[in-house]
């Protein structure tokens, strides 16, 4: 079974119908889907993403990218050389929910919380985590700007119910990671797109941890080089595949090119049990998901 750990469900840019299709077109069984919680993202020119790439994976670089990537207004939008983000406080669950009622066999769903938004963490992890289909909890320090240590309270939720947490976490914030690993031992972690923005300093860090792993999920973050670079560091059974959808480049059909990350894997690692483990295995296992049935649908 191939699994798309990481993608958002913004239905302005590809519906459910639409979705369906492509994940059809690529061979993909299921998508977590993730609440939708920003506006129109302007698709940035690939050599602004090189660039930014560079400079984040040397140490020494990384505060001049971090000056132009992580650059709020006061009503918590994102300002960027390319135009601005709007973020919001609070993603609404409902297409999700609808999604995973219509399709309960393509779909399951992240609970997204924000402890610096208007809804209680806690309430919303135990109301949406209670409805068959939502499978884990994910949170964004990094655009919702507060330290992964605040997510202390509801990953002690998570990890009593067995449930994964995945996390997009911001600059320098290493230290309070390091906070929430140690005060959950428990807590079955995923760091989105490869562990963005320290990448190998934050994989020194989780590197004798396996109850924490990357996702590999967007191209704007993640090129074949690093995807290389934090299989062979973190080793294959703590990498994951998603895509990080519907942000990124667009098909023939003026739509998100679904199968980009998917290709990407396959191509770089021909091998079926390499690809495998990416693409399906890992998270089945990582995730407590891990029925025979899935698993024999994964080999």
């Amino acid at each position: 079974m191939i699994i798309d750990c990481h993608y958002h469900h913004d239905l302005n840019l590809l519906d459910t119908a639409q979705l369906l299709e492509k994940m059809n077109q690529s061979g993909v069984d299921k998508i977590v889907l993730i609440p939708c919680m920003n506006g129109e993202i302007p698709q940035p020119p690939e050599f602004l993403l090189k660039v930014m790439r560079f400079l984040l994976t040397h140490r020494l670089l990384r505060g001049i990218a971090k000056r132009s990537a992580a650059n709020f207004d006061k009503k918590g939008n994102l300002k960027l050389p390319i135009g601005e983000i709007e973020i919001y406080r609070d993603p609404g669950h409902d297409a999700v929910y609808q999604a995973i009622q219509s399709h309960p066999d393509r779909f399951w769903g992240w609970v997204f919380v924000n402890p610096q938004g208007d809804h209680d963490p806690i309430k919303e992890t135990e109301k949406w985590l209670d409805i068959p289909g939502f499978i884990g909890v994910k949170a964004h320090p990094f655009w919702h700007q507060y330290g992964p240590e605040k997510l202390i309270e509801v990953a002690h939720v998570a990890a009593k119910k067995g449930k994964p947490m995945l996390v997009h976490i911001g600059f320098n914030q290493d230290k309070q990671l390091r906070a929430l690993i140690d005060d959950v031992p428990g807590l079955k972690l995923i760091l989105a797109h490869a562990a963005f923005p320290g990448y190998a300093d934050t994989w020194r860090l989780i590197r004798n941890n396996e109850n924490v792993v990357v996702d590999l999920s967007a191209e704007a973050y993640v090129d074949e080089r690093i995807t290389q670079q934090a299989v062979d560091f973190l080793g294959v059974d703590r990498c994951l595949f998603g895509t990080d959808g519907p942000y990124g480049t667009k098909s023939s059909d003026g739509l998100y090119d679904y199968g980009l990350m998917k290709r990407r894997i396959e191509n770089l690692y021909p091998s079926q049990e390499t690809q495998r483990k990416l693409l399906g295995e890992n998270f089945i296992k990582f995730s407590g998901l891990g029925s025979e049935d899935l698993l024999n649908k994964a080999g």
